[in-house]
């Protein structure tokens, strides 16, 4: 619940932003501009993510008799969760890792590597095909798609914001609170894109927990999950994934976290962090 709300709040957040550089950058109709191009430019890739995704990393769809053992634990984890049935992927490749997509649970799809399912024993595989299946069931690709577009919004009004400071403001001599103050302007300009870009960075990680959670729930069995993500910590950086960072948010585990990347420009929590927080839910340690 805590997650929930630390997630509400953050867009909350990100709002306010908006509000505020909008007021400064061009009133109300730079506000309006700048959310239309935003929920353009997003819609698309909400709409279409999931075969532009899977297209990206040539993932291809399996039936039940290909891929017995795969197909027979999504098929159980979607019962259990009174869930529609996805698509089901292979990725090919050594790295080990897992990702789910769509726009809703209706039009939704997991996929694994090829080194998941070569690396993950059973409870293993099927603690992260819950967690992916917990991101569908949560929704979060529609609550990372509204992030990005207030965020991308943002980068619009960022962007106006500056030709204001250049240009004395869009609201002509009549309004005190436009371009009136260049440095302030300037300053927020530069501020607010890069906030926003923490800010949606958060969302992701407090959505990495939910699903955390929401997969331990739904096997029962908190060590699977945390087991194969201490493995997944050790091997995908052994075997990096030659991963479009525009898309690391997505995968179970952060396929550029062999870069070192700072936990507050990551869209993951440190793999460390989820294995105890798993751990402690059956009294174990780390």
């Amino acid at each position: 619940m805590g997650n929930q709300i630390k997630t509400v709040l953050l867009l909350g957040a990100l709002t306010g932003f908006f509000i505020l550089i909008g007021g400064m950058a061009g009133g109300r109709q730079g506000i309006v501009i700048a959310f239309i191009l935003a929920v353009v430019m997003n819609f698309f890739s909400y709409w279409f993510s999931d075969k532009i995704v899977l297209a990206m990393y040539k993932a291809k769809e399996v039936t039940e008799a290909q891929a017995p053992d795969l197909y027979r634990i999504v098929a159980n984890l979607t019962q259990k969760a009174g869930m529609p049935m996805p698509k089901v992927y292979i990725i090919p490749g050594q790295s080990p890792n897992a990702f789910a997509t769509g726009r809703n649970p209706a039009h939704a799809a997991v996929a694994v590597t090829e080194g998941m399912l070569k690396l993950a024993n059973s409870a293993e595989l099927e603690g992260v095909l819950a967690h992916e299946l917990t991101h569908v069931k949560n929704r979060d690709t529609l609550i990372c798609a509204i992030a990005a577009t207030v965020a991308g919004a943002i980068m619009v009004l960022a962007s106006m914001a500056r030709w204001s400071a250049i240009f004395g403001g869009f609201g002509g001599r009549g309004d005190n609170r436009q371009g009136n103050n260049i440095i302030g302007l300037l300053f927020m300009a530069i501020l607010a894109p890069f906030a926003a870009m923490l800010i949606q960075m958060a969302i992701s990680r407090s959505r990495e927990y939910l699903a955390d959670d929401g997969a331990a729930d739904l096997t029962g069995n908190p060590n699977g999950l945390a087991s194969a993500l201490g493995k997944l910590a050790s091997y995908s950086q052994r075997i990096p994934l030659d991963a479009n960072p525009s898309t690391a948010h997505m995968f179970i585990v952060n396929p550029l976290s062999a870069q070192r990347i700072s936990r507050f420009f990551s869209t993951h929590p440190p793999i460390e962090e989820r294995i105890e927080r798993l751990r402690k839910k059956t009294g174990m340690s780390a």
